[in-house]
């Protein structure tokens, strides 16, 4: 570990919010052309080129719609639309990078948002912002404050909830069950089965500290994390909460495993409950059937208490490349791929919150197990305000404890190193 922190990349899981984590997949580079009217862009006066990057799943919906923003707009220009895989992820590395080159619109996750910024990354959008932000609630609401500085908008919300909880079979717990971790450990490793949480994820083994009352955060320019994993005061030590996990791991009924290995799980039945999120909803309800079940995160043993399990929330934006020569049907067409029809969609293929108010009201959205999960979790859960410095060694301290940490390390060292690495 000494030597690995900045040998190795480990990303988040809330997919499509993700990362779920984790277990995100690369860009794809597989591009899908959709063309206007026929023609092609050099035959015609008025040929508008645009690019979208987004996570593949998604194309087939935004091909749909990019044909129904092409015909709307038909009499107007000539519209070709490219879009390329890029995982919501990573998408802020690739824009980066390259930022003359990267699509004039981007789907990327919240937590992007400040380095975009500070890049000039990102296009302010002119276009109607005030009913943009009205839609998700407001400029006090946390979509709003996420894709705003300064009183403008830089990025559309397009989902919310990017959080996670406890997915479960009805079959195995009851209600009274899911909430308590050790319950759940015990009735899993009676039948042989396991409760599954990627532990080497950040994502997920925020959950554990947060919920002891420690600090993880960016300072207020956004430029560093603070964080006190490693305190030795209080009521909770970051030792105590490390001790709490490793109980955990050393449980019959406990497996540390990432989205695939979940998914695989369940369709095996070797997995009869797990720590996820939404993006997985429509797998694990198509595998359990009438035995779908999902609560918010259940409490776990800490120092002889029980302990609410927190977590992180956020949100997946939309983007406008600075860079775009096409800046007022980048717009247009952000709106369009933005809107609440298409967000409502979306939640039907991914299963992702809308971040659009009436959208997310909606009774297909609040009556889905998944978003009564969410919103149970909800008063439990913090927008992931956190630097990239945070994933390498959160990923790879979890990695340690995944193991029962193998090679013994003393703990109290341990966090010191994995915060000092977090902080730098």
């Amino acid at each position: 570990m000494r030597e690995t922190w900045k040998e190795k990349r480990a990303f988040r899981k809330r997919k499509s919010f993700c990362r779920a984590g984790a277990f995100c997949a690369f860009a794809l580079g597989i591009s899908v052309l959709v063309s206007g009217c026929g023609k092609k862009t050099v035959d015609s006066g008025k040929g508008i080129k645009l690019s979208v990057w987004a996570e593949e799943s998604t194309h087939e919906l935004l091909e749909k719609k990019i044909k129904e923003f092409q015909k709307e707009h038909k009499g107007e220009a000539d519209i070709d639309v490219t879009i390329s895989s890029e995982s919501e992820e990573t998408c802020k590395n690739s824009v980066l990078e390259n930022q003359e080159g990267a699509a004039d619109l981007f789907i990327f996750a919240d937590d992007q948002f400040g380095d975009l910024y500070r890049g000039n990354a990102l296009l302010e959008i002119t276009d109607e912002p005030e009913k943009i932000i009205a839609s998700v609630g407001g400029e006090d609401s946390p979509a709003a404050k996420t894709s705003m500085r300064n009183g403008k908008l830089y990025a559309i919300p397009q989902s919310s909830g990017n959080g996670y909880y406890m997915y479960y079979d009805k079959s195995y717990f009851s209600e009274n069950d899911v909430k308590d971790m050790d319950k759940m450990l015990q009735i899993a490793g009676e039948h042989k089965k396991k409760v599954s949480m990627d532990l080497s994820s950040g994502w997920y083994l925020f959950s554990f500290f947060k919920g002891a009352g420690l600090t993880l955060e960016s300072n207020e320019d956004g430029t560093k994390n603070i964080c006190d994993w490693n305190t030795t005061e209080g009521k909770y030590t970051g030792k105590d909460v490390t001790e709490a996990i490793l109980d955990i791991v050393k449980q019959d009924g406990f497996l540390s495993c990432n989205d695939d290995g979940f998914i695989k799980g369940m369709k095996a039945h070797s997995i009869i409950a797990g720590v996820n999120g939404p993006w997985n909803a429509s797998k694990v309800k198509e595998i359990l059937g009438d035995n779908y079940g999902a609560v918010k995160l259940p409490e776990y043993t800490l120092k002889g208490d029980k302990v609410q399990m927190c977590s992180f929330s956020g949100y997946k934006l939309m983007g406008i490349n600075a860079h775009t020569k096409q800046k007022k049907w980048a717009m247009m067409l952000a709106k369009a791929l933005t809107s609440k029809e298409v967000q409502l969609e979306r939640f039907r293929l991914t299963g992702e919150s809308p971040a659009d108010v009436e959208a997310a009201a909606s009774e297909e959205v609040i009556s889905s197990p998944a978003m009564v999960a969410l919103n149970e979790q909800a008063p439990y859960s913090y927008v992931q305000n956190i630097t990239d410095t945070y994933w390498d060694p959160s990923a790879l301290f979890g990695t340690i404890l995944a193991s029962g940490n193998a090679d013994g390390r003393d703990l109290q060292e341990l966090l010191e190193e994995v915060v000092q690495h977090i902080t730098e």
